[in-house]
């Protein structure tokens, strides 16, 4: 893999996601674990030992330590997280605590898909302030379409029932927010109403993990079609218009600070650095799990938390070219007028089997998507802000003509 140089030394990790259990009580359609091209998960831990655990958070203090991070993250993963025993995961919390210097604080959040979530679980998440995240797809007929148990039953019900216990005032501060998947074949204001129904503190709207070779769903070759960014758009209208409460969406956030002038602090818009480690049950040090999406083995490195400091880590190749910023996309997205806002998108959404060794070398499959979803938020920001006009005009009027790799046009 020819890797770009990145622009300085390289960043020390800030997030390190642990995948605490390795299976899920979920079949989900579209899971980018059990559903991609990878299998390493068949041959993984089910559970994280308590040895490989206390290996980990020694690993993570010696990080901190040794970049003087004055905070972190460590978000509880699998799998399905709360297959794991509920003890396990208070001692990892605890020696984790215990374990960084007196100048690091840490994070702790837990990614669920909800269906086990109950007083039991609430309880040990206020002892070790732990936050939640869960999974939530929309009203039932949308999010049991994909989102089933083994048995095919939907998983809606389940989870409604968690999120009202969880949006009780006693339990409201663990939550930290929905993640929803995007379904363009689905209404996206009867999808957004319903997510607003339990009033979540925010919501992160994600795009199916897909990429040149193995595409999302209704994406299609004609760069003149952007289900994504049509069911987008209706989306940021009803949210940027709203004039009661409104949960934080970070991807439109993000877009409207960088069309301003802002940076980006993510990997998924805007070109930000990663600075996410992930780390699996036997204690192996690996690349971000969307990887899995593309080939067998395309976030794998051979380090382990038994052998290796996360350092090793910081200079694998893969860690370098999510990296590397500008220097680290193709040409066509080096020269296109978005590039300040679309930061060529998400990395595994670049894939493209069979790239003669340069398989990321490509500019997103959501291309036309991201063109136009920016100018449509570059001209609602511009007309209800005069007095910033002038930072969004360029983009505005370049979003309705970005050339794609084959030279044709994308119009907004």
């Amino acid at each position: 893999m020819t890797v770009p140089e990145r622009s300085g030394p390289p960043l020390p990790f800030r997030e390190f996601l642990v995948k605490v259990h390795s299976r899920c009580n979920l079949a989900c359609r579209y899971c980018y674990v059990y559903e991609s091209e990878d299998r390493g998960w068949r041959t993984q831990p089910v559970a994280m030992a308590p040895a490989t655990a206390g290996r980990l958070v020694l690993r993570i203090a010696e990080h901190a330590r040794r970049h003087a991070l004055r905070s972190v993250r460590v978000i509880l993963h699998g799998g399905e997280p709360l297959l794991a025993d509920g003890e396990s995961l208070a001692r990892l919390v605890r020696g984790l605590r215990a374990a960084l210097p007196a100048g690091t604080r840490a994070e702790v959040a837990l990614q669920t898909n909800g269906t086990l979530l109950g007083e039991t679980v609430l309880r040990l998440c206020h002892a070790e302030d732990i936050r939640i995240g869960v999974s939530l797809d929309g009203p039932p007929a949308v999010h049991d379409r994909y989102r089933r148990d083994p048995a095919g039953r939907g998983s809606h019900a389940r989870v409604a029932a968690a999120l009202e216990l969880l949006a009780r005032p006693e339990h409201r501060p663990l939550w930290s927010g929905l993640l929803t998947t995007v379904d363009p074949s689905t209404d996206p204001l009867a999808t957004y109403d319903h997510l607003l129904s339990y009033d979540p503190p925010a919501l992160t709207l994600i795009l199916p993990l897909g990429n040149w070779t193995v595409p999302p769903p209704g994406r299609v070759p004609d760069p003149a079609r952007t289900p994504y960014a049509d069911w987008l758009a209706q989306v940021f209208d009803r949210w940027y218009g709203s004039t009661g409460r409104a949960p934080r969406i970070t991807l439109f956030e993000s877009v409207i600070d960088l069309l301003l002038g802002g940076a980006s602090g993510s990997e998924v818009i805007g070109g930000g650095p990663s600075r996410l480690a992930v780390i699996d049950t036997d204690g192996s040090l690996t690349l971000s799990d969307h990887l899995k999406t593309t080939y067998d083995g395309a976030d794998r490195t051979g380090l382990s938390v038994h052998r290796d400091p996360f350092d090793a880590l910081l200079r694998h190749p893969g860690v370098a070219a999510r990296q590397a910023g500008r220097a680290g996309l193709c040409a066509d997205c080096r020269a296109c007028p978005l590039v300040a806002v679309c930061g060529g998108g998400h990395y595994p959404h670049r894939y493209r089997a069979g790239s003669g060794g340069m398989g990321h070398d490509n500019p997103s499959v959501y291309c036309p998507d991201l063109a136009r979803f920016i100018g449509h938020v570059a001209r609602t920001v511009a007309a209800d802000l005069p007095t910033t006009a002038k930072a969004v005009t360029k983009v505005t009027a370049e979003a309705g003509r970005i050339p794609d790799r084959r030279g044709a046009e994308h119009r907004g």
